[in-house]
């Protein structure tokens, strides 16, 4: 059929065709990310994880339902590249109208890759860049409210609060909105000098597990200050649970390490340039994935990397701290990510296979990270100018990625990678830092330990070669291939050598089943001595107990979803939620202080 079609009828049809399919996405991925609205107020926290997961597949389906269409559809022209450029061309014309044509460019993206696997760039197929320099239509929903100069703050409180109405009730509030009003003006010093002169909030609510944010910025002397509300509904009512007013700490609240929003945005353009001006910091790549525009984050990631790659000189590297025994971790100095390829062969004593190492990705990917899993870019055929690799690079890439990295004349192809936030090996950190630096994050180390326990997750391996430290402070954990659910663990108590031969055995003389786990030789494997050693047993000790890890165990299988913050200890406004400040850095979940 297709050959009595000309290439323009054929480009009109598959145009449409996946313009409708993403359409049909667009449709499911709104209908799911408004649901969180009603998940929030009926405090429906495990069908609200169900959702999180069902719009994290959402995307793969689509494509994967759509391919074959477009197969059937193209028949034996499925690869003739002038079909396909006329194609692009009808497809980019349907988008001039429309509000959301950058994550339209990217689902076309997405469908002539998997159909030509396309090795580095192809502009005549693929949108390397949008086809729009600046949005094609004006946009006639403002993406933030604007508050005129309020009488008091607390008027300002209210006048926000009063737009942003749930079914539930504050279960206190009066006590909210004065808490709320003396931490902007303590922050602001407010006074004769120092007055708000107006505020704008994003119309929009951001929903992410049990919390709900109002964000925004106010003004003050001509100067943008951040504003955020951080709200929970917990069995009593509503209540403000933090006000968050400054770039880091709300970079924190949207950092990386944390799962997405489910923010509803008729625009993402606009949304996302607005979330750049309150944190200038974070990419445009990173605010659209942090509200669940992930592909198209990896798209402009890209894009960013290949803009670096033309304005730099410095070359591709082995990345800082020990070379990792599953995944070959190499980085460009100028630019803050890195990029980790899956090994042919992995050191002993790990016996994991390829297909298991990107399984334990994926799991990362679909699971509540915490602020403590790093989020990873999953890419595959990226094409580089040979000349940006260090020789040291390439010869470790010869010896140790052949199945994953091809190395050319002119080029270095990589096949499939994973591109990541760069962070500071903990075990570089601790040696090179101050020695009130190495102790919090010795401190903070224990705490990531803990929240990733509180979303169910077992990290294995607790060397600090493991962790990271990012720019903030934070500690937060990237080798995947031991992670496993909590529940699978059995935790045991070391027995007892009952006999001097038993005593200096080399091996156990006492049977070990694959999930057992013995807490109390975590000490041995963390790697830490002298003073910092001393801290981490302050503050955590009770990891080496195997009450602790039980005790956790039972809150998951009773079905509780446990607590986890993304600000600091002494930022909750109300006793309910308030615990005892024994950290200095940001909060972790309940379960640092409840055992």
């Amino acid at each position: 059929m297709t050959k009595t079609l000309s290439d323009s009828r054929l480009a009109n049809l598959g145009a449409n065709a996946i313009l409708d399919t993403f359409d049909t996405y667009q449709t499911w991925f709104k209908i799911i990310t408004r649901r969180a609205r009603t998940r929030f107020e009926n405090r429906e926290w495990h069908p609200g994880q169900l959702d999180a997961s069902e719009r994290l597949n959402l995307y793969k389906q689509t494509i994967d339902q759509l391919v074959p269409e477009v197969r059937e559809l193209l028949g034996d022209r499925l690869q003739d590249k002038l079909v396909w450029s006329s194609l692009k061309a009808v497809y980019s014309g349907l988008l001039a109208g429309r509000r959301d044509w950058d994550i339209a460019e990217t689902f076309f993206n997405s469908v002539t890759r998997q159909i030509f696997a396309t090795v580095g760039l192809d502009p005549q197929i693929e949108f390397v860049d949008s086809d729009f320099e600046s949005p094609p239509i004006e946009s006639n929903l403002p993406v933030y409210k604007t508050y005129a100069t309020p009488a008091t703050t607390r008027q300002l409180v209210e006048q926000i609060l009063a737009d942003f109405p749930f079914k539930t009730a504050y279960q206190n509030y009066e006590r909210d909105v004065q808490a709320a009003a003396i931490e902007i003006d303590s922050y602001i010093n407010y006074g004769p000098t120092n007055t708000i002169s107006r505020a704008e909030m994003i119309t929009s609510v951001f929903y992410r597990g049990k919390g709900a944010y109002l964000v925004g910025r106010v003004w003050c002397n001509d100067q943008a200050v951040p504003l955020a509300f951080a709200l929970l509904n917990t069995a009593q009512g509503l209540l403000i649970d933090a006000v968050v007013m400054n770039e880091d700490e709300l970079g924190i609240v949207f950092s990386f390490t944390r799962s997405y929003f489910h923010v509803e945005v008729e625009r993402p353009y606009d949304l996302v340039r607005f979330l750049k001006s309150l944190m200038p910091r974070k990419r445009l790549a990173e605010h659209y994935i942090s509200i669940g525009y992930n592909k198209h984050g990896k798209t402009e990631l890209y894009r960013d990397l290949l803009h670096h790659l033309s304005v730099s000189t410095d070359q591709f590297e082995i990345a800082r701290g020990e070379l990792g025994m599953v995944m070959s971790v190499f980085t460009l100095p100028s630019f803050e990510v890195v990029f980790k390829v899956i090994k042919d062969r992995f050191a002993y004593p790990k016996n994991s296979t390829r297909q298991e190492v990107m399984a334990q990705y994926q799991m990362v990917f679909k699971h509540d990270r915490a602020g403590r899993l790093v989020d990873a870019q999953e890419y595959e055929h990226l094409k580089f100018d040979r000349k940006r690799f260090s020789a040291d690079l390439l010869a470790h890439l010869r010896e140790v990625a052949t199945k994953t990295v091809t190395i050319e004349d002119d080029f270095v192809i990589v096949k499939h990678v994973y591109v990541e936030r760069r962070v500071i090996p903990l075990n570089l950190y601790v040696r090179e830092a101050e020695p009130a630096a190495a102790e919090a994050v010795v401190v903070e180390m224990g705490n990531a330990i803990k929240d990733l326990a509180a979303t169910n997750i077992f990290t294995g391996d607790m060397l600090l070669k493991n962790f990271g430290v990012t720019r903030h402070g934070r500690v937060v954990f990237y080798d995947y291939d031991e992670l496993t659910s909590l529940t699978d663990c059995t935790f045991r108590h070391m027995p007892e050598a009952t006999t001097p031969a038993q005593d200096i055995a080399d091996t156990p003389w006492f049977s070990v089943g694959v999930n057992d786990v013995f807490p109390e030789e975590f000490k041995y494997f963390l790697g830490l001595g002298g003073r910092l050693r001393e801290v981490f047993m302050q503050h955590h000790a009770n990891l080496f107990e195997v009450s602790f890890w039980q005790k956790i165990q039972a809150y998951h299988k009773a079905g509780e979803v446990l607590d986890i913050f993304p600000y600091k200890q002494s930022q909750h406004l109300s006793s309910q939620t308030r615990t005892e400040n024994l950290f200095s850095d940001v909060s972790h979940s309940r379960l640092v202080n409840d055992f």
